[in-house]
């Protein structure tokens, strides 16, 4: 890992105070099992300078706005996050871009926001959480939304939540109930014929998909019989996602993802700061030990710029130099970084 890799990072958060104290009054304290890290401007750069990343496209985690069930606070709470993201992208130009916050389960009010911001704030895609409250993407209603942001031509990343569903003790949601959460949405979202009907929109689907790569055949199969639908024409409707890498880059998951995905199909991500700097370190570090120099370099970077074309046209501006100290505390963390990953792989045996 280099500090000069150059990576374009889709999957890192945003906890702005003003959002965590709505989630306090809330009694949230936690997203996905996890407790809600700090966050500032400042500490998302340095991590960004310590993984080599040049610029981060930011979003708002689980629970979104989903757990207010008013709806024209929910609705303002969204604006509130977009807006925020518009001046934090604007004060660092090149380093930052966002995700849009969109009030579902509302799809009409999601899709008045998504004007806003995409056409008002200039955001480079929206979030949209893979269940809320219970409700699917891909389930009866959300046609509005579709529209809208086909018409755009759209990027959605697509984040998990907490399953609808009882937890289950001793297994944090973050760890397994997210990985089915996107799988189900991915699931629905083919079933019911949404890339196909909306071919604009671009989804990306966090931490390489769930398990969409790994079970696509099953699924494609069980869809197909469903449907009368060709396999094959399913299948390609899991290929048309992108992937993110965030917390999937192992060597266990890696190759599936790369065996699955369509060329250009997969894009950097860290889940910063939701995922800790040792993890972000530890996952960046299977992304650079486990594929070849050009993949590596598509996957940091260049699918990236093809899918936001701004990124390539007006590249960031290059960072401050770094005192030395900070310097060399960041070369120590990179070589223990690698060093941890190395002696933590299984054997062959």
């Amino acid at each position: 890992m280099s500090p000069s890799t150059q990576r374009i990072d889709v999957h890192q958060h945003a906890v702005p105070d003003f959002y965590r104290a709505e989630l306090a009054k809330a009694g949230i304290a936690d997203a996905g099992g996890r407790a809600l890290p700090d966050w500032s401007p400042e500490s998302a750069l340095d991590l960004m300078d310590l993984l080599g990343t040049t610029t981060s496209i930011v979003s708002v985690s689980t629970p979104g706005t989903g757990f207010l069930t008013d709806p024209s606070e929910a609705a303002d709470l969204a604006r509130r996050l977009n807006d925020h993201s518009a001046a934090l992208t604007a004060d660092r130009p090149g380093r930052f871009g966002f995700f849009a916050t969109l009030p579902m389960p509302d799809a009409d009010a999601s899709a008045a926001e998504a004007t806003r911001a995409l056409d008002a704030l200039r955001a480079d895609g929206v979030t949209l959480l893979a269940n809320n409250r219970g409700t699917y993407l891909g389930a009866d209603g959300q046609d509005r939304l579709w529209r809208t942001l086909n018409d755009r031509g759209a990027v959605i990343f697509v984040h998990p939540a907490e399953l609808p569903a009882p937890p289950v003790d001793g297994i944090p949601a973050f760890a397994a109930d997210f990985l089915l959460d996107t799988t189900r949405a991915a699931y629905l979202l083919v079933r019911n014929g949404i890339p196909r009907r909306y071919p604009d929109i671009r989804f990306i689907l966090s931490h390489a998909g769930g398990f969409v790569p790994y079970s696509s055949h099953r699924m494609a199969v069980t869809i197909a019989n469903d449907t009368r639908r060709s396999p094959l024409d399913v299948l390609d409707d899991f290929r048309s996602f992108y992937f993110d890498t965030a917390l999937s880059s192992s060597p266990a998951a890696l190759p599936t993802l790369l065996a699955f995905a369509r060329p250009g199909h997969i894009l950097f991500g860290s889940d910063w700061p939701f995922a800790p700097t040792p993890a972000a370190q530890y996952f960046a570090n299977g992304l650079d030990s486990n594929i070849d120099p050009g993949t590596l370099k598509a996957v940091n970077s260049t699918n990236a710029e093809a899918l936001f074309p701004r990124l390539a046209a007006t590249p960031p501006t290059p960072p401050p130099a770094l005192p030395a100290p900070v310097r060399l505390r960041q070369a120590a963390q990179r070589t223990a970084a690698r060093l941890v990953f190395k002696l933590v792989q299984p054997g062959t045996d």
